[in-house]
């Protein structure tokens, strides 16, 4: 990929469109590997699972090699407002970025959004001076009012956090684009390098997934995997694909041909 082919989050410009999650690797061994795999620049980090008071302690922070990489804390784990709120300034005294990956959860059992709760706690967070980057779901109204409340980026879910279904509504993922003035990422619900490609092929900025890679029988060769679909698909997005027809059209031009 061009080095003049980028995105912009918090005034800063990123050349690798896929990021991925620090969660569910073997061990940290694995996922440094599967990071140097994947050649992201951003990765995510759960805030809760980081001990953000003793620092003789490992830590995933620990395993990244943070010349390369930004962290993007996320506030996986949260059900209130007022906890996704607590847990990004205890993240950023902690020492973290103010660039958070906003997680405010509604239903335990498929962990989809709480879209009110998501637009409330984005405002306050907007307001305290936090870049904001909420995962939400794939209803083109909540990313309006998103974006609205200053959210710096709309990621909306593919699927399910941890299905592997792929991208199950890609009309909803048009909409957005359509829409948005932020950057749209692709978030959740990818399981395999051709549900990356696909969603690359909408336009979308970018594709953030942690389990497809983590949870892989191979983490390492899948994170690579990964890069070059994110990749391929984004080149096919800029190459522009033919329309599709009902009807066979010719490879080679049968007009003027003597028969």
């Amino acid at each position: 990929m061009e080095n003049n082919d980028y995105f912009i989050l918090a005034g800063k410009k990123y050349h690798s469109r896929l990021l991925i999650g620090t969660g569910k690797y073997p061990d940290f061994n694995v996922m440094k590997k599967a990071i140097e795999a994947s050649g992201v620049e951003i990765v995510t980090v759960a805030i809760r699972r980081v001990n953000l008071n003793d620092k003789s302690e490992e830590s995933i922070i620990d395993h990244l090699n943070l010349n390369k990489i930004t962290i993007l804390p996320n506030t996986a784990g949260c059900y209130t407002v007022e906890e996704a709120v607590r847990t990004s300034h205890l993240a950023v005294a902690a020492g973290l970025p103010n660039m958070v990956k906003l997680e405010v959860i509604g239903d335990e059992k498929t962990l989809f959004p709480d879209t009110e709760a998501l637009i409330e706690a984005t405002k306050i967070l907007v307001k305290d001076g936090f870049t904001v980057l909420p995962y939400t779901s794939d209803d083109p109204i909540v990313a309006r009012k998103l974006e609205d409340a200053g959210a710096s980026a709309i990621m909306p879910l593919g699927a399910p956090i941890g299905s592997g279904l792929g991208i199950i509504n890609n009309i909803n993922i048009r909409i957005i684009l359509e829409q948005a003035k932020v950057p749209v990422i692709v978030d959740a619900g990818v399981g395999t390098a051709s549900d990356a490609t696909l969603a690359m092929e909408l336009g979308v900025a970018g594709v953030l997934m942690n389990t497809g890679i983590a949870c892989a029988k191979n983490p390492v060769l899948m994170a690579e995997a990964m890069r070059k679909a994110v990749e391929s698909g984004r080149l096919a997005y800029l190459a522009g694909r033919i329309p599709k027809k009902m009807y066979a059209t010719a490879s080679s031009p049968i007009e003027g041909v003597v028969r």
